[in-house]
């Protein structure tokens, strides 16, 4: 998730290259997929959508990755993520 949250895309890849649960839950922003979109990175969101991230997986603060796109208004993440 910190990977995620702080926009490191190189350190994403590597993590799930090396066999990292693309949907763990746990903490603030429950997984990555809802910690890249809550800070708005697109880039690290598409990657992890096509790596096959749970766009519907639910908790953290925001419930889901949807709800924090959509709440900090980044448009384009909330593009990908319908």
């Amino acid at each position: 998730q910190t990977a995620s949250y702080k926009g490191h895309e190189q350190v994403v890849k590597l993590l799930l290259d090396k066999g990292a649960d693309i949907n763990a839950q746990g903490g603030t922003y429950s997984n990555a997929l809802q910690a890249a979109s809550y800070r708005g990175h697109e880039q690290i969101v598409k990657l992890l959508l096509d790596k096959g991230a749970d766009v519907n997986a639910q908790g953290g603060t925001y419930g889901n990755a949807l709800q924090a796109a959509s709440g900090r208004g980044y448009e384009q993440s909330v593009k990908l993520l319908l």
